[in-house]
């Protein structure tokens, strides 16, 4: 993973061009980058990421936000009662419930 400027840029080896290869996945708008090397592959995503702030400048358009901070959750609507349930016995919003349980969850990870 490679983050720069709030972009989050992911990649992998492929074997078959026998180059590194990945694309910025905080965005609708595909950014791809690639590189022979770790300090390559870091160099084209800042050149992409750059290039793709520079068209949005020169067309007048607000660049993606890498998150907006809202996040829309489908789920089986018994779960969303289990859910709704719990956050009202608990005395908080459903949505604080939600991003009590990510920041639980995102910390056993790390």
């Amino acid at each position: 993973m490679i983050e720069y400027k709030g972009y989050t840029g992911v990649f992998e080896y492929e074997s078959d061009i026998e180059m590194f290869a990945g694309h910025v996945i905080d965005l609708r708008d595909e950014i791809y980058f690639e590189g022979d090397s770790i300090k390559d592959l870091n160099a084209s995503m800042k050149r992409a990421v750059d290039h793709y702030l520079e068209v949005c400048e020169k067309r007048g358009e607000e660049p993606g936000r890498p998150f907006t901070g809202q996040l829309r959750v489908r789920m089986d609507s018994k779960l969303h009662r289990r859910a709704a349930v719990r956050a009202a016995t608990s005395g908080v919003s459903l949505n604080t419930l939600v991003v009590q349980a990510l920041e639980h969850e995102l910390e056993k990870v790390g």
